[in-house]
């Protein structure tokens, strides 16, 4: 925010109007200190208030003014802080997404978490779960394909929670009938989710990957810990062999599934065995990509009041162990294709003359020598090279 002052004063100086917004998680749960703190501020929104953006902004621009006419005025910025739960959802007031010439777009479908890991603050920022009715997911998406988007990632706090309202109205549907539904839209190809928890997975979602070639391969699946007594005390609702079965359930439905996740190291009272645990873990199901973290406290979660709070240099010790083993595991992943054949979504030219780049089924950026041309199709290439972040070939 520091920066962003002096970026909004640069603007002001120079005549220009500068109004400077503060949004998300962080402004929910702490938007009377963030203006108390920090009077550069004009506007602090939470997220499930997004619709109401331009009427703040509009405020802001009347109190600026305000205090231009009248610089001994006082001001009551409380006015200028919109962070309530509205009954009415957002979505019932944003307008259809914007393509913005990609061909790749994000599409919310559900919000909110009613899971409670204590080390998160998401539940008391986003409100409980809420998902979109089928029908105005599939008008999005539709849009968005009329504009040329040939993927879309279904976006959610906990996304596999997922239970629209179906389209006859007559019941909900979870995320794997959205899918599939979703795959009968021509011209869209492919299809992703994040984020999943593993109390939401089922056999429904397993078998929808096997069945529907445009669901992708690529499952990202946090799971915090590989020992049962650090993921109950995170409120996780899950063991670490119900996590092993959710893996085999879909590489069974899907074998050619790959996995990311989430980790968290140094969380309250972790012992060297509970972190061995987690070690194990990754081991066994081989990650194809993951990311790693400290335990960091956030104001508000039990977590942040447990004792036996782990030493900082335990922590980066631990962390760097994981994340080499992480990385080994991407690199191996990434070097399993080599002289294999992937089928590529071509997005964009590269950095390099000649060179255009795009994404595999399992979210490895592609490069290969040619022109624009082949952007928006999807092109079979033969891997010739591998690298930790991405791979590199030739049309077959």
């Amino acid at each position: 925010m520091g920066r962003w002052k002096r970026y909004k004063q640069k603007k002001i100086d120079q005549g220009e109007e500068a109004i400077l917004v503060v949004a998300g998680c962080v402004a929910q749960a702490e938007g009377e200190e963030i203006m108390r703190r920090a009077p550069y501020v004009d506007v602090v929104i939470g997220p499930q208030s997004y619709h109401e953006l331009p009427q703040m902004v509009a405020a802001a621009k009347r109190a600026i003014e305000k205090k231009k006419n009248n610089p001994d005025a006082k001001q009551n910025r409380q006015e200028l802080i919109c962070t309530e739960f509205p009954a009415v959802s957002k979505f019932d007031y944003l307008p259809l997404p914007n393509a913005n010439k990609q061909l790749s777009s994000f599409v919310a479908i559900q919000e909110g978490c009613d899971k409670f890991c204590t080390y998160c603050v998401v539940p008391y920022t986003r409100g409980e779960e809420y998902s979109r009715p089928i029908m105005d997911v599939v008008k999005d998406v539709k849009h968005l394909v009329d504009q040329g988007v040939k993927e879309v990632t279904l976006l959610g706090q906990n996304v596999t929670a997922y239970h629209g309202k179906s389209p006859a109205g007559d019941g909900e549907w979870g995320i794997a009938a959205l899918c599939l539904e979703l795959a009968n839209i021509e011209g869209l190809q492919r299809i992703r989710y994040t984020t999943s928890h593993p109390r939401d997975m089922d056999q429904a979602m397993a078998d929808a990957h096997g069945a529907c070639p445009k669901i992708m391969p690529f499952l990202h699946l946090p799971v915090q810990s590989g020992s049962d007594r650090i993921l109950k005390a995170m409120n996780r609702q899950h063991g670490r062999e119900r996590y092993f079965d959710i893996i085999d359930m879909f590489r069974e439905a899907c074998p050619s599934i790959a996995f990311s996740s989430d980790f968290i190291v140094g969380f309250p009272g972790e012992s060297e065995k509970d972190f061995e645990d987690t070690m194990d873990l990754v081991r066994r199901v081989d990650y194809a990509l993951a990311y790693s973290f400290k335990y960091s406290r956030r104001a508000g979660t039990p977590a942040a009041i447990m004792d036996l709070q782990v030493p900082v240099d335990v922590q980066n010790e631990r962390l760097q162990q994981l994340q080499t083993l992480l990385n080994q595991q991407q690199m191996s992943f990434n070097q399993s294709f080599i002289g294999k054949e992937v089928p590529v979504l071509f997005e964009k030219l590269g950095t390099e003359p000649g060179q255009v780049i795009g994404k595999s089924p399992h979210m490895q950026g592609v490069h290969v020598a040619g022109n624009c041309d082949i952007i928006g199709t999807i092109r079979n290439v033969k891997v010739r090279e591998a690298g930790f972040k991405s791979l590199k070939g030739n049309f077959s």
